[in-house]
Order: C-alpha cells, then sequence, then structure tokens
C-alpha cells in the first residue's frame, strides 16, 4: 500500500497522508513519495496549490519510531538515523521553499514532525478538535529538522517555550499563538478548505510563487537592502503576461485567465 493517496483537480493536488493505523507516523518511505509528488507537481506546468492532510482522522503523529528503532539497529546505525533525519529535514525545506501554494488540515493528532508540517504550510486550517503536540523532549529526543520552523511560525519565546515543555495545545490555544490560521468544527472542515482553495485559485501562480520568495527573503534581510530587487520584482511582474492579463481583467470588468470561470 502506497504511503500516500494523492487527487489531481483542477489545478490542486491532494495528498493525504495513508497509514492510519500509525496516526500517519512519517516512514522513510512516505518522505520519499512526499519529495516526489511535490518534486513532480512542481513540474508538471498545471498544479497550482498542494493540500496536505492525513488518513483516518488524524494528521501526523511525527516520526516513525518503528523505522527509528531498525535505523538504529543497522550496522552503522549512526549514519542510518543521520539518513533517516536529514531526509525529513529536506522534506521540510521542499516544502517550505515551493513556489506552490500549500495548505495544511489539520485533524487529530498533530505532533512532532505533523506539528512541523504544519508550520512549514502557507494556510493551515484546523479542526476544532485536533491536538498539537511537541513530545520530544519529554522522549529524551531533540525536534531537531523542525526548530528553524518553530521560530519563524511561533517566534523565538514561544518556539522555546513549547519545545522545553513538551507542550501539549488544543486547536484554540493553536490558533492563539498563531500556528494555525483558522479553526472549524469538523463537519465545516471541507467547506473551509474549499474556501481557502478558491481565494488562492483568484491569484496567478507566478505572483504567487514570487510573493513567497521576497517574503522569505524579507525574514532574513533587511528592508533597504530589498528595495533594489523588489523593484526588479515589480516591475518584471507588472509588464509580465500575469500583469498585463490582470489589469486587463480589473478594467474589463472580468476574470483573469488563471482565476476559475
Amino acid at each position: 500500500m502506497s504511503a500516500l493517496l494523492l487527487r489531481n483537480e483542477g489545478g490542486v493536488l491532494h495528498i493525504t497522508l495513508n497509514r492510519p493505523e500509525q496516526r500517519n507516523a512519517m516512514s522513510m518511505e512516505m518522505v520519499r513519495e512526499l519529495r516526489a509528488a511535490l518534486a513532480a507537481a512542481e513540474a508538471d506546468g498545471s498544479t497550482r496549490v498542494v493540500v496536505l492532510r492525513g488518513a483516518g482522522g488524524h494528521f501526523c503523529a511525527g516520526g516513525d519510531l518503528a523505522d527509528m528503532a531498525r535505523a538504529r539497529a543497522a550496522g552503522d546505525g549512526r549514519a542510518a538515523l543521520l539518513e533517516v533525519s536529514a531526509a525529513f529535514g529536506e522534506l521540510c525545506v521542499a516544502f517550505s521553499r515551493t513556489g506552490l501554494a500549500t495548505v495544511a488540515v489539520l485533524e487529530g493528532t498533530v505532533m512532532g514532525g505533523g506539528f512541523g508540517l504544519a508550520c512549514v504550510a502557507d494556510v493551515a486550517i484546523a479542526a476544532s478538535t485536533a491536538v498539537f503536540r511537541l513530545p520530544e523532549t519529554s522522549l529524551g529526543v531533540v525536534p531537531a529538522q523542525i526548530a528553524a520552523f518553530l521560530v519563524e511560525r511561533l517566534g523565538y519565546s514561544d518556539a522555546k517555550r513549547l519545545a522545553v515543555t513538551g507542550a501539549k495545545l488544543d486547536a484554540q490555544a493553536a490558533l492563539d499563538l498563531g500556528l494555525v490560521h483558522e479553526v472549524h468544527a469538523n463537519s465545516a472542515l471541507p467547506n473551509a478548505l474549499d474556501k481557502a482553495l478558491q481565494q488562492i485559485l483568484q491569484c496567478a501562480p507566478g505572483a504567487v510563487a514570487q510573493t513567497k520568495a521576497l517574503l522569505a527573503r524579507a525574514r532574513r534581510e533587511e528592508a533597504a537592502a530589498l528595495v533594489a530587487d523588489a523593484a526588479t520584482v515589480f516591475v518584471d511582474a507588472t509588464l509580465g503576461p500575469e500583469g498585463i492579463e490582470g489589469t486587463t481583467a480589473f478594467l474589463s470588468k472580468r476574470k483573469p485567465k488563471w482565476a476559475p470561470q
């Protein structure tokens, strides 16, 4: 059985983590399939949004401890564990850097690495019954590969607090912290996802990718250092096909070609 279920519809790739018996714990197979699915979506020229969710009422219970135990018992356990950890880190980086819009639908258990994937998503929509946990330190390990994304999403102070307390949060607390952007009853999640997708698909895909790249730089660079590059990005976009189509559509009181008609 594949570790993922994939469905591409109307420019939206729906990826469902498909290990419900393990609450979708992240195995190496799942990591590899996620990297491959994202790379294929980036290359196909038609996918504009990636939606991540989990099967069986849970998002993701973090790293697969059985996978880690097998790696530790391998001939060179240290090298095997390094490979497992780095592979998940590279997955998080790939999702954080993609020019595609990303949406996470968070239900049930959102733990460890799953917590990290929630932090990476552009839009995080949670069920009111979702439970967020960062248990690594209570297990004697470290939230190593998600540390940068915890700080990025939550800020240094809250990231540190949650990590050193092995935190457990309900959906409202996650919303208050800015970990998620919306909380809805389970029955309302499909409508909330549809609304978010409709909003994203009104936006030009190239402009979304360029905006994400510029915002990523703005996290680390002073505003003054970005002025010239930002001006170039703006002018190139304005004079490019999307800018021309968008302004023409606005003046003509019609939808641009990239928006669902």
